[in-house]
């Protein structure tokens, strides 16, 4: 904890943030969650508590009910959440940065008066819903498609791998869709759609190898009408909307790589001072105790790495790089340290009452979700000059 907290980028507020999260997530999650992950049940009671905290409107201004707080605090309280467990990170990640936020940034603010209280006090949940059967990484490649009207919008198509989209907790979705044409190429808009539409079906995805109690699901949309008030910004901007998003979208996903690492690499340090083999502590063995050493080397530079991408966005400063650097270092890092920490459990840590093995599962998504770590390495590449595509 102590070298949690030296990061110079952190406030006594900061710590006692993260103090208050981590004592939630200890004493609320913890104690429940391998139960709830055998399951594979998305638990509303222990959402709602993540909300009574404040953690399901983060940085929403407190006139709607938020906290109002930073970047960083967001971040931090991710980061605590993920330590413990990646499904309930993931439903306030994706509740937070995707979709509270494209609401709160491009809404009207009809749109904001709407929707934020009710989204920011913790009983209801909002969706993001970009990804489709053919369109993932290649976000553009959609094809659910809207009909203007003289009232509104006509909406058909469908969305997939949707997370905070099926429960009921859920009361709607910021989607995607193609409206018209624009020098012979799809225009894309951003709409709001509540789940109470007629025309919207949802389903959960069962059968999950991770996240297995994060609210993970699939919409169709089907003769959809939607009132004019339902366009989210201008009209063929749906794809800056929803890319600038992702960049938010990806600093909350390496907090979930940092957290997960974190918690990996504790549970990894206290078994090696505690298991024996040869009549001695595991972490007496050299090979041991560098691979818990580089641990703690690879978690210390992914979270200077992604404090620095906090730094940039909250003081409004280009930090769509800093931000794809951050989610690709913290999800490899993540991979690392969870693929080590089962090394040194050995065969235990395959076992379902261990939460290492919880952990190990969980990583994977890491390196796909938000941008995989090819898409990434694109963008990166992108930023600093470089004539690449995903299409090569």
């Amino acid at each position: 904890m102590e070298n949690i907290n030296k990061n110079p980028l952190l406030t006594q507020q900061h710590i006692e943030w993260r103090n208050k999260v981590r004592r939630f997530a200890e004493s609320t999650i913890l104690p429940v969650i391998l139960e709830i992950d055998k399951r594979a049940e998305f638990n509303k009671e222990l959402t709602c508590k993540m909300g009574e905290i404040g953690l399901l409107g983060i940085q929403v201004e407190k006139k709607y009910g938020g906290l109002d707080l930073d970047s960083l605090s967001y971040i931090i309280a991710v980061e605590e959440i993920a330590r413990i467990d990646g499904s309930q990170a993931a439903t306030i990640a994706a509740h937070n940065s995707l979709g509270l936020h494209p609401i709160a940034k491009y809404g009207t603010e009809a749109q904001k008066e709407m929707y934020l209280p009710k989204l920011a006090k913790g009983n209801h949940l909002w969706a993001f819903g970009l990804t489709e059967p053919t369109a993932g990484s290649d976000a553009r490649g959609v094809k659910t498609f809207v009909e203007e009207t003289t009232d509104g919008f006509i909406i058909n198509g469908e969305k997939i791998f949707i997370t905070n989209s099926a429960s009921d907790m859920s009361l709607g979705v910021t989607i995607q869709a193609i409206s018209g044409s624009k020098n012979g190429k799809p225009s894309l808009s951003a709409y709001l759609v509540d789940y109470d539409t007629p025309g919207v079906e949802r389903e959960f995805i069962k059968g999950k190898l991770l996240w297995r109690s994060a609210d993970t699901g699939k919409i169709k949309f089907e003769n959809c009408k939607l009132p004019s008030d339902k366009l989210l910004g201008e009209k063929g901007k749906g794809a800056h909307i929803m890319l600038e998003t992702l960049d938010g979208g990806r600093l909350s996903i390496a907090a979930m790589g940092l957290g997960l690492a974190q918690g990996a690499y504790e549970m990894a340090k206290s078994y090696a001072m505690k298991r024996e083999q040869f009549g001695k502590q595991l972490a007496r063995f050299q090979s041991v105790a560098f691979k818990i050493a580089e641990m703690d080397m690879r978690i210390e530079t992914a979270r200077n790495t992604l404090y620095h991408a906090c730094w940039l966005k909250q003081n409004l400063k280009p930090y769509g790089r800093e931000a794809a650097i951050a989610k690709l270092y913290c999800s490899e890092v993540a991979k690392m340290v969870a693929d080590e920490a089962i090394q040194i459990f050995g065969a235990v840590g395959f076992l379902a009452e261990n939460h290492i093995e919880r952990f190990f599962r969980d990583q994977r998504i890491l390196q796909i979700g938000e941008g995989t770590s090819e898409i990434l390495r694109i963008v990166i590449a992108k930023h600093i000059g470089l004539p690449v595509s995903a299409a090569d």
